[in-house]
């Protein structure tokens, strides 16, 4: 695997500049960065799934479209 020389050049400047201590670092922070954004958008996905169910088995009347309209020009 390789990354682009745009992702280096940013890789060794943190390294350089001692924002990290090592090339393994930045790489481990990226890393944890991005599992936890995927984790989150995973759990996004769950309860909005969660939330279309419960819409779905709920039998009390909803507000139609226009009404909605209504409202949000009021205000």
């Amino acid at each position: 695997m390789a990354l682009p020389p745009e992702m280096v050049a940013i890789v060794r400047s943190a390294v350089a500049t001692g924002e990290y201590a090592s090339i393994s670092e930045v790489i481990r922070d990226a890393l944890r960065d991005w599992t936890y954004k995927r984790s989150a958008h995973q759990q996004g996905i769950a309860d909005l799934r969660q939330f279309w169910q419960e819409a779905m088995h709920d039998e009390t009347l909803g507000v139609s479209a226009d009404e909605v309209l209504d409202r949000l020009e009021r205000k």
